[in-house]
């Protein structure tokens, strides 16, 4: 089976109106940016995505919310993203929110094929609203469902022919999760190595998950909030 794709606009040919994406990364770092702007050039609709945060400061995913491409976000942190603020604040976008352990772990749950948890986080809060809640040996728990999407755009260092992946520090966080909870995984990676090449204690997620990989170009890699020390 071949997984390895000329460029992003190969990769993502089948993406659809009404498509449900998980995008790896943690604010601007480790994003698909590739994938991302091949969704922006595309013009694809009333998508729902699933992120930590949907892009920042008009960056990121944040393209796609500036051009009205997403119908939902489901994600756990929105400072610094004016764009998804407006939006919310105008009624005009449905956004789910989630504390961010949760939506990791609806993520993973999705992944393992679970049919949700149960979790003391939100308890007694707006978190909990309209969920089921019980109590276990005395305390107060929530049940979560588990997260699923059609597509995963992920972002890593290195990847193989067959899909293998390493990743890059804080990219790592959310994309194997999200990987193994996607119908199908699209990777984008900066090196493309051979199969082998990899030492099997640095692959971070098993080519198992990944259904297409390309070798990304002309990163930005931009960075949010640029703090360094004043020189002696």
């Amino acid at each position: 089976m071949k997984k390895v794709y000329e460029n992003a606009e190969a990769a993502l040919f089948d993406v659809k109106d009404g498509a449900s994406i998980m995008s790896g990364g943690f604010g601007l770092c480790g994003n698909a940016e590739n994938s991302i702007a091949e969704l922006y050039r595309r013009g694809v609709k009333d998508l729902t995505v699933v992120s930590n945060n949907c892009g920042n400061a008009g960056r990121g995913l944040a393209v796609l919310l500036k051009n009205r491409q997403v119908k939902t976000v489901i994600a756990s942190f929105i400072g610094g993203n004016p764009d998804l603020q407006a939006q919310m604040l105008a009624g005009e976008i449905d956004v789910q929110l989630n504390p961010q352990g949760t939506l990791a772990e609806r993520i993973r749950a999705g992944g393992a094929g679970l049919g949700g948890f149960f979790t003391p986080t939100g308890v007694g809060t707006v978190v909990a609203d309209g969920k089921e809640e019980r109590v276990i040996d005395g305390k107060r728990y929530i049940f979560e469902k588990p997260l699923t999407a059609d597509y995963a755009i992920i972002r890593a260092k290195q990847g193989d022919a067959f899909g293998n992946l390493r990743f890059y520090r804080t990219a790592r966080n959310f994309s194997p999760l999200m990987a193994m909870a996607a119908r199908v995984t699209i990777a984008e990676v900066e090196e493309i190595v051979p199969v082998g090449a990899l030492d099997p204690d640095d692959i971070h997620l098993s080519g198992l998950f990944v259904k297409r990989i390309f070798q990304g170009t002309n990163y930005e890699n931009p960075i949010e909030n640029r703090t360094v020390r004043p020189k002696a």
